[in-house]
């Protein structure tokens, strides 16, 4: 039998290497949970993606990994939070091909897909939150 996982892992965000620490991390927990490994591969790649977003526009912040129930459902929920200067339109962000940094423009649109829940909120003031969760089937 698995070990329980954590209550909740904190991952701050300053650098590559703490992208792909905190996926990891994100993995290892879904595997505790018995997640299929096929739904930990989404998880990670969600979180990094959110923390790749992280690094590239905001310098740093973090990512929570928490393990979720409500109404009998147990899932994961990934909260990524920064403090850098916002998304000024959330509309156009969230359409696949949009990127203002060059790259493919999968990063937010790619997370919603990948997950089953999505809520995003963004002001210059306070940054940006990505909440997700991945429900267990």
């Amino acid at each position: 039998m698995p070990p329980n996982p954590p209550d909740k892992i904190r991952c701050p965000i300053k650098s590559d290497l703490d992208i792909v620490t905190c996926r990891q991390k994100g993995r290892e927990m879904a595997v505790q949970m018995g997640f299929p490994y096929s739904d930990g591969a989404l998880i990670a790649t969600a979180i990094s993606e959110l923390a790749r977003n992280i690094v590239n526009y905001a310098v740093s912040g973090e990512v929570d990994i928490t393990p979720v129930e409500v109404a009998g459902r147990t899932g994961i929920q990934v909260i990524a939070r920064d403090h850098g200067p916002g998304i000024r339109n959330i509309d156009l962000a969230m359409q696949d091909g949009y990127s203002t940094s060059g790259g493919l423009g999968l990063g937010l649109p790619g997370v919603r897909r990948l997950m089953d829940t999505f809520e995003i909120t963004s002001n210059g003031a306070k940054g940006t939150t990505v909440t997700a969760i991945k429900w267990k089937r």
